[in-house]
């Protein structure tokens, strides 16, 4: 039997939509703000994957305050509209790591909004599901998942992979496996965090929302009703080209059968073709049968190494030491954020009024990942 104190912590806990990038991430985390009861934040927070790891234990007083000086002076925090003195101030007490950091600030906007609870939306997080657990004990994690070939072709055109050396841009075969390795964490981590932990198909976002957001609403004891957030739309969910606001003619599933060729799609289905059937996406070739199998074989491993040996890099303390500081250009450069959220004069809305029965005004937003209108 669950207890009134576990339903009620469930009901208040923060939500994490992780998953490939290119994957619908932010259709579905605007698709939560748009629901109400949720504090509205207009990027992504990037906080356990771009910004933490780049300053290093935040126990230590000065890495605490080298990050926080570069937060503060970014985008990440213009958009949130939050008073600078009482963040510095809470952060300087209270903050021991990266977990820390992100519920005093989403707490802080949760607060100031009439939220009751708070969502964060950084897709490549994913790869770092068990220090968000650490950290923040009660989060719950949406894994994003879609057909990999969708994804490889949107991977590869907006460069969004930063290929070996000596290439100039990633392939749709390099993005595909890009793919499968995120995916693969994420379901690696299931095993774990049993209950905390769902999984949604953007194609069932897209072609039946209410069944997966009855499914979601389930998951996280949060009333996500279909016709509240068409009405009240947030974000990406806003556009007309979205599964919830939708054009005649605009369809954003299976475009890798007019954007790949039949050589192109030959090989990412031998490299991935084993996900993308376990997740039950069809293969479009039944056996396929590229003659240089064993080149592809051994660029799956090297892919895997490759993907590997950077997340390692990355979380390595003491190779940190050697990459240049992180400032505030740079992270202006990287995230995604809305800008006109920051701008003068420009009010969010208290989001206590978007509950059940109630309505919440939006603003256009023109910044944001656009999953559902390109990809």
């Amino acid at each position: 039997m669950i207890s009134v104190s576990s339903a009620k912590a469930r009901r208040n806990a923060p939500v994490f939509v992780v998953g490939s990038a290119r994957s619908g991430t932010t259709l579905l985390y605007d698709t939560l703000l748009s629901s109400g009861g949720f504090a509205l934040y207009l990027g992504e927070s990037n906080i356990f994957n771009f910004l933490a790891p780049r300053f290093g234990d935040l126990s230590v007083p000065k890495n605490r305050q080298k990050m926080l000086d570069v937060w503060l002076n970014s985008r990440l925090y213009r958009v949130c509209g939050l008073d600078r003195s009482k963040i510095e101030r809470e952060v300087n007490r209270s903050c021991r790591n990266a977990g820390d950091f992100l519920r005093i600030v989403m707490d802080e906007l949760a607060l100031q909004q009439g939220a009751h609870r708070w969502a964060s939306n950084a897709p490549e997080e994913i790869l770092h599901l068990r220090r968000i657990k650490e950290t923040i004990p009660e989060a719950l994690i949406i894994h994003m998942i879609r057909d990999g070939r969708d994804v490889s072709v949107s991977l590869s055109e907006k460069k969004y992979i930063r290929p070996f050396p000596w290439k100039k841009r990633e392939t749709p075969e390099g993005a595909a496996l890009y793919w499968e390795w995120i995916v693969r964490k994420g379901r690696e981590a299931a095993e774990w965090l049993g209950n905390d932990y769902i999984e949604l198909r953007f194609e069932e976002l897209v072609t039946e929302p209410s069944s997966a957001l009855r499914r979601l609403s389930a998951f996280l004891d949060h009333d996500l009703d279909y016709q509240r957030i068409r009405n009240n739309p947030v974000g990406t969910v806003a556009r007309p080209n979205t599964s919830f606001r939708r054009r005649d003619k605009f369809n954003p599933l299976a475009r890798w059968k007019n954007q790949l060729t039949s050589e192109q799609l030959a090989r990412i289905e031998t490299l991935v073709g084993n996900t993308l059937t376990d997740l039950g996406y069809e293969l479009a070739t039944h056996h396929p049968t590229p003659s240089n199998r064993l080149s592809l074989a051994w660029d799956r491993f090297v892919y895997r190494q490759f993907f590997e040996a950077k997340l390692q890099w990355k979380q390595n303390p003491i190779l940190q030491l050697l990459r240049p500081e992180l400032t505030p250009r740079d992270i202006d450069a990287a995230v995604i954020v809305d800008d006109l959220a920051a701008t003068p004069g420009f009010a969010l809305p208290n989001v206590a009024t978007s509950s059940p029965g109630g309505t919440l005004s939006t603003s256009p937003v023109a910044a944001l990942e656009s999953v559902a209108s390109g990809d």
